[in-house]
């Protein structure tokens, strides 16, 4: 008797198996590489991405019913977990009344009037749907403010995929090993300046050289789209005192770091007050948000006060203004949660290094508060874009595989960070430094 072997897998549980797959090739007829952003395509690492339905705590859970812990936290934002009840009960009930009016709401005074009295520097806000528009908006008003042309970026930090800034950016481009991107003409960046990160010497060249010229000068104070590199704090410093003799604005773009390595970010730990601050990912409680503000002075050049435009039909969406006031004003009134997530931090730090000294690995770790990234670099030192560009990238990839299959999802790229939020516990550290050590 011949077997149906077509009916039985049908029937059988085990060809759920192929929802991820189905789901992931299926899109690609319909989005580009079948992902609406390139890192989730997971194509350095070999890898078909799991199809995420499902988030609780610090645990994802995709289309297959495969359970991970979650390392990424939607790229940084889900400092409190997965589904947050408060978080998720602000956004019920704002969307029984309220899901989009294109006009002003007291949700966004709300989550206005708190940023600006409880994070230093901030005078005014202007908000916006996304770390790139803040970032953009952002050197746009630098420019209107000082009637100057040019922009000073760092390689290898990303500002979002701003044609001025997609210059030897980080993050996917590294990853992708993309020059910058095609379709961003010369003459839009030809007042992109582009600086190398920690090099005191270099910038002051560069002020020496186009000083007068320098609208602003944006940096990630502590970069995490190279993987975590943290600026070191003479640098910093020497940065502040030329962007003041010069008369360029300072602008910090905590879109990452901003409500995650401290309340009031990481201008807060450095000591450093920037002109112009950028949010986004974690002031939005997990929605698409962003946010730039600074001096009153500068903030007021914009339209309607000012000569500046921009503007946003969904800026100030009143869902993720909930969400976003739901989320800061949580952290705010339990400041005792930075301190338990990186002592997360610390012990996974110490494991991983562990573990890479009893295996040989040619690993070095880079951690900022609960930012962590693993290189894989035999120098042993990360402090720029060059000492990047020189990490292991096959092993990395062999080192993500051994990871997600059994149930650790991390990000597919050598050159991002890892987050942590108050929903993990040290069980899951020691979790995944199990897994590490079974490589």
């Amino acid at each position: 008797m011949s077997i149906d072997w077509t009916k039985i897998l049908i029937l059988c549980p085990m060809n759920n198996k192929m929802k991820n797959i189905e789901i992931f090739n299926e899109s690609k007829n319909y989005m580009p590489g079948g992902v609406n952003s390139p890192v989730r395509a997971y194509k350095d690492v070999d890898v078909t991405p799991p199809v995420i339905k499902k988030g609780e705590g610090a645990y994802l859970y995709d289309e297959d019913d495969n359970k991970y812990l979650d390392l990424v936290g939607a790229w940084g934002p889900m400092i409190l977990g997965h589904c947050d009840k408060d978080v998720v009960d602000a956004i019920k009930s704002t969307a029984e009344n309220a899901i989009a009016f294109g006009g002003t709401t007291e949700l966004e005074l709300k989550l206005a009037k708190h940023i600006c009295t409880t994070v230093d520097n901030m005078e005014m806000v202007r908000m916006v749907n996304s770390g790139t528009e803040a970032t953009m908006s952002a050197a746009r008003l630098a420019r209107g403010f000082t009637g100057r042309n040019k922009i000073v970026k760092f390689a290898g930090c990303y500002h979002g995929h701003f044609d001025g800034f997609l210059v030897s950016a980080g993050s996917g481009v590294l990853t992708e090993g993309i020059p910058g991107s095609k379709g961003v003409p010369e003459e839009i960046i030809k007042n992109t300046i582009v600086a190398q990160f920690n090099d005191i010497e270099n910038i002051r060249y560069i002020f020496e050289k186009y000083g007068e010229e320098i609208a602003g000068v944006i940096i990630e104070p502590v970069s995490g789209n190279m993987g975590v590199v943290p600026s070191e704090p003479e640098f910093l410093r020497e940065l502040d005192n030329l962007c003041k003799k010069y008369g360029a604005l300072l602008i910090f773009d905590e879109v990452m770091t901003g409500f995650r390595v401290a309340y009031k970010g990481a201008q807060s730990i450095y000591g450093i007050n920037p002109d112009l601050i950028t949010m986004a990912k974690i002031m939005g409680g997990g929605l698409p948000c962003g946010a730039y503000g600074g001096r009153r002075d500068i903030m007021e050049y914009l339209s309607p006060v000012g000569p500046v435009y921009q503007a946003g039909t969904m800026s100030g969406n009143p869902i993720v203004m909930s969400a976003g006031y739901a989320t800061v004003k949580k952290l705010y009134e339990n400041p005792s949660y930075y301190d338990y997530i990186e002592n997360l931090a610390i012990k996974l730090q110490k494991g991983v290094e562990e573990i890479a000294k009893e295996k040989g690995l040619p690993i070095v770790v880079n951690r900022f508060k609960s930012m962590m990234t693993i290189f894989f670099n035999e120098e042993g030192k990360v402090k720029n874009y060059d000492d990047a560009k020189k990490c292991d990238t096959d092993l990395y990839a062999k080192f993500f595989k051994h990871m997600i299959s059994n149930g650790i999802y991390m990000s597919p790229s050598q050159f991002e960070a890892m987050f942590l939020s108050v929903k993990h516990t040290e069980g899951d550290i020691d979790k995944f430094l199990d897994i590490m050590r079974k490589m």
